[in-house]
Order: structure tokens, then C-alpha cells, then sequence
């Protein structure tokens, strides 16, 4: 006859990644002539579960450096966006309790694509999110009521005796 146990444990019950690309302008007092560098920092998120998916509210900056008055003087602008993202997740199940979301960015924001129209910058933000959603499982193994039998650990011969008798015609014993 077979005994069996349960184990509670938390394991890995739904994961996911998405990519996501998002356009957005900057308008600007001066009108610019060039865009000279654009980065992205300080990005932070938070995700919710909803039903099967995961709504992930975040934000970064973005720094534009920018010429303008014909190339002659630059300058920086600096911008916070703020994003709602959904990624809907596979084989969720909705009987598990303690569930914790785990967000990771599997790729940094950073900008793909900058242009010029009037006085706007447009730009467009790609980045990468993972999403693992941890919960309570119950795993049911099978037990073995027998007892596994007992090494047998033997006593190591004594090998710090000292040497009784050094036979100096050891060498011409040999031979």
C-alpha cells in the first residue's frame, strides 16, 4: 500500500515577458534644429493581478539634449512619462493564496527613435518586462514506509604508531 504526503510550497505558477514600445512628444519653447542624445533613466513599476492578467504601472525619465538657433546653442530638457501596461498571463490558477508578483525589466527603457516636427520632439521608448507570478502549491509524493538499511562504518587502521625498529640494510635488502 502506497502512503502518500502533500508539501505546501511556493513555486513559479505563471510567467511571462513582453516587450512594449511607446511614442511620445515633448514641445518645445525654442524651435530645435538637431537632437544630439536622448536616455532614459530612474525607471520604476509595481504590477497588480487582475482576473489573468498583470497590470503594470510605472515611470521613467527621459533626458533630450537638443540644438537650437541653427545649431549654435544646445540644451536639455527633461521629461517624466508615466505607463499602464497589461500582460496577460497563461495557466493561472485563481485557487492559489499569498500570490506575490515579480517584476523585471529584461531590457532597460531607452530610446529607438527621435524626430523633429515644429517645435515637438518626438520620441519612441522600447523596454522589456518579465512577469513571474509566485503562489501556494501542494506537491503529493509518494513515501516509502520502509527504512532505508544502515551503512556499516568501520574503523580506519591506526596509522600514527610509531615505527618500533628502522632496519639500516633496508636498500640492500632490496636488491
Amino acid at each position: 500500500m502506497a502512503n502518500y504526503r502533500e508539501i505546501v510550497t511556493k513555486a513559479v505558477i505563471a510567467k511571462g515577458k513582453k516587450t512594449f514600445i511607446n511614442n511620445d512628444s515633448i514641445t518645445l519653447d525654442n524651435s530645435p534644429s538637431t537632437v544630439l542624445g536622448c536616455w532614459v533613466i530612474n525607471h520604476n513599476f509595481k504590477g497588480t493581478k487582475n482576473a489573468d492578467t498583470i497590470n503594470i504601472d510605472g515611470s521613467y525619465d527621459v533626458n533630450i539634449w537638443y540644438s537650437y538657433d541653427n545649431d549654435t546653442k544646445t540644451d536639455v530638457v527633461k521629461v517624466t512619462n508615466n505607463y499602464n501596461e497589461i500582460v496577460h498571463m497563461r495557466e493561472v490558477n485563481t485557487d492559489t493564496l499569498n500570490e506575490e508578483i515579480i517584476i523585471r525589466s529584461l531590457k532597460q527603457p531607452n530610446c529607438i527613435k527621435t524626430e523633429i516636427v515644429n517645435n515637438k520632439i518626438n520620441y519612441s521608448i522600447d523596454k522589456e518586462l518579465g512577469v513571474e507570478l509566485v503562489g501556494d502549491v501542494k506537491v503529493k509524493i509518494e513515501t516509502s514506509l520502509e527504512e532505508d538499511p544502515w551503512e556499516e562504518i568501520l574503523e580506519e587502521a591506526d596509522t600514527n604508531k610509531e615505527i618500533d625498529k628502522v632496519s639500516e640494510d633496508y636498500i640492500e635488502e632490496i636488491k
